[in-house]
């Protein structure tokens, strides 16, 4: 075209849209910001609702899911799965009792629920109740909760209640983070589910008055290239589904393992320079007490870490086997030479159910996670694993001597050692004869023979 030409079309067409026109090249220039939308703000393409009946619908450029009565969780999943991902997305939730979440790298169980399918997998909590675990990751229809916010108390407070809530999820590798308003909330290192869909639930309802609630989403957006994981900072908790092994967070945060899943390294028997020769053995990355005849400390007797800790973090893994009892005891000094086992505060495992023990002592204070004939656990029946299945267990001592003893991420107790409260319990015990019970400024780790068949793994320890 020549020169004369271009000047002639240019005096032809309104300058509008000449400009329309460098903007649209430049647009289409312009680097990629790596963001691919999920939803258009007009349809749900490429979405598919599955399992409850609650209907899903587009209003104002969210999606909208309304709760219904008689109907189990509902979901609306993407058609695509996804493996490595970075989620960000908008939700708000009407009323204070409701609850959704966003489901990531999830499954769909086709046969379940009359064919409409069940969702099960890992799933980023939206929770305005009083407990406040928004951000916290369940594992939907499948292994319960992975991380309650009792573990990142001082994120409970992220969420808005009826207002929009900024969500930031990262699933990169084994590992998936997750932000409310850009508070970071929960670390999660799992071994399950490489890949699978995105999906948004609107819960069942118990409550007809909550019938008509809504759930909203909006400015859904994915990167699933070259993806940039935020910093997270340091000191938050983590829970590693990998047997006997430390992340790289955690491992910096100070945690070192106490068992490294075979061989009894950093373990000795109790009253013993060197680790039993029977009544223990370690297979398949578990340490596990054998049974015997249910009584304590006869045939391999208890285990002492070589190593002794004030003031930390200590986490573990356990396993019952039906009628079991056993323990995780600290601040053990060795210092009685009693008989039995020795000597020291208990986070107390045990069969609640088939073992005698739990209707003993006083208001329950010998039951699974108590505090061993002083304190009794307040847990949740939600929070138990079934006999055979793994149970987590956690006992943080803090520099000032509180006391917190956690079940699966859920907080069961919490307690003083040395105040006049903590003085008066022992005085009612059967440890009221032993001096200064409990007070030592540093003691063994122990795991007890209680002469049933009780298996741990997963043991770590922070030294705050």
């Amino acid at each position: 075209m020549r020169i004369s030409k271009i000047k002639r079309l240019s005096r032809q067409v309104p300058l509008v849209y000449l400009m329309a026109g460098v903007a649209l090249t430049a647009c289409t220039t312009a680097p990629h910001d790596g963001w691919e939308p999920l939803f258009d703000g007009e349809t749900l393409t490429g979405w598919q609702a599955v399992g409850g009946e609650a209907p899903y619908a587009v209003e104002d450029g969210a999606i909208v899911g309304t709760m219904t009565a008689e109907t189990p969780n509902s979901f609306l999943i993407t058609e695509k799965e996804y493996g490595d991902f970075i989620l960000e997305l908008d939700v708000k939730l009407e009323g204070e009792t409701t609850n959704s979440g966003i489901q990531t790298r999830s499954h769909l169980d086709k046969e379940a629920n009359n064919g409409r399918g069940r969702v099960y997998g890992r799933q980023v909590e939206i929770d305005p109740a009083s407990r406040a675990w928004t951000g916290g990751i369940y594992d939907e229809a499948r292994r319960g909760w992975l991380y309650p916010l009792d573990l990142n108390e001082s994120a409970k407070s992220a969420y808005k209640k009826e207002e929009f809530n900024h969500i930031r999820i990262e699933a990169i590798g084994n590992e998936t983070k997750t932000w409310v308003n850009d508070v970071p909330i929960a670390y999660v290192v799992d071994t399950l589910d490489a890949t699978g869909f995105i999906g948004l639930q609107v819960h069942g309802i118990n409550d007809e008055a909550l019938a008509g609630k809504k759930v909203y989403f909006k400015n859904i957006r994915i990167q699933t290239e070259n993806l940039k994981p935020q910093d997270f900072p340091a000191g938050i908790y983590t829970v590693n589904l990998t047997p006997n092994s430390l992340s790289a967070y955690e491992k910096q945060g100070g945690y070192e393992l106490l068992f490294d899943g075979s061989s009894p390294a950093g373990w000795v028997g109790a009253y013993k320079d060197s680790f039993p020769e029977k009544g223990w053995e370690i297979k398949d990355g578990t340490i596990t007490v054998l049974p015997s005849d249910g009584a304590e400390s006869t045939n391999g007797g208890d285990i002492v870490t070589v190593d002794q800790y004030g003031a930390f973090d200590l986490s573990f893994e356990f396993k019952l086997t039906e009628g079991a009892n056993s323990g995780v005891k600290y601040f053990v000094t060795l210092s009685e030479n009693n008989r039995g086992s020795a000597i020291g505060l208990e986070y107390q495992v045990l069969d609640d159910e088939r073992h005698p023990d739990a209707k003993m002592g006083r208001d329950g204070n010998r039951t699974l996670a108590s505090l061993y004939d002083l304190i009794t656990a307040q847990k949740n029946r939600r929070a138990i694993r079934k006999i055979g299945e793994w149970n987590k267990g956690r006992v943080v001592v803090q520099p000032d001597n509180t006391v917190t003893h956690y079940l699966n991420g859920e907080k069961v107790l919490e307690y003083k050692r040395g105040s006049d409260v903590y003085k008066q319990l022992v005085s009612e015990s059967k440890y009221k004869n032993w001096d200064n019970f409990g007070q030592a400024e540093e003691g063994h780790i122990l795991l007890q023979d209680h002469g049933d068949r009780v298996s741990f793994r997963n043991i770590k320890i922070k030294r705050l």
